[in-house]
């Protein structure tokens, strides 16, 4: 009679990720136009494993500092915070540095237009009220496009429709003592995948982004 050895099986662990809410490492913006993925990703490295960690020995003479040798100064990672509404009409991006607000083109402005109607500007309005809340003098209004058309159409568009935006945080916050850093990138630098219209609608955006003063 033959007898079957069970091979054992090793246990598989699944992540899901079922917050709004991202929180990475490290905050990177390129220079390239290439397309972002449009979603959280695992950083290297920290994939989940079965199997448990290596016991370490604390009186192990490899692990201790040669003589002389220090410990490098602590470093705090840029934590990124990442809150989209369900609509996908608004994304806030808090790091221990900056605030970037995402406001989708089509919650401010009509189709191939830079004029803001009264909804928008009140939109504008609670965001002034958050740079007045942490201080903020220096603030970078950038406008983007998606794909469609000629390039030179988005450079235009986009420089209008973040100049409209600026107008309105000018005359909201009152204050000769910031400054402002306005651009229109086009269709450079997307965050979703132009092939389908609803990564084109997140590309179509305004980004209003300064520095975290404030706790």
């Amino acid at each position: 009679m033959t007898r079957i050895r069970p091979i054992p099986v090793q246990p598989r662990f699944s992540m899901v990720v079922t917050t709004a809410t991202v929180l990475v490492a490290t905050s990177l913006y390129g220079a390239s136009g290439a397309t972002a993925a449009d979603g959280p990703s695992v950083p290297p490295g920290t994939e989940a494993i079965a199997s448990a960690p290596v016991e370490l020995d604390g009186n192990d003479p490899d692990l201790k500092l040669p003589d002389g040798a220090t410990l490098a100064e602590p470093k705090v990672l840029d934590i990124k915070q990442v809150v989209e509404e369900q609509s996908g009409d608004e994304r806030r991006e808090d790091t221990n540095a900056e605030v970037t607000f995402a406001l989708q083109a089509e919650v401010l402005f009509g189709k191939d237009s830079a004029k803001l109607g009264s909804q928008a500007k009140a939109r504008i309005g609670a965001i002034a009220g958050e740079i007045r809340n942490q201080n903020a003098t220096r603030i970078r209004v950038f406008g983007f496009t998606d794909d469609l058309g000629s390039s030179a159409h988005g450079d235009v568009l986009s420089r209008k429709r973040a100049n409209a935006v600026h107008t309105v945080l000018g005359q909201e916050l009152n204050d000769p003592g910031v400054t402002y850093e306005v651009r229109g990138y086009g269709e450079q630098y997307p965050i979703a995948d132009n092939s389908t219209e609803a990564g084109r609608k997140k590309n179509r955006r305004v980004e209003i982004s300064f520095p975290r003063t404030a706790g």
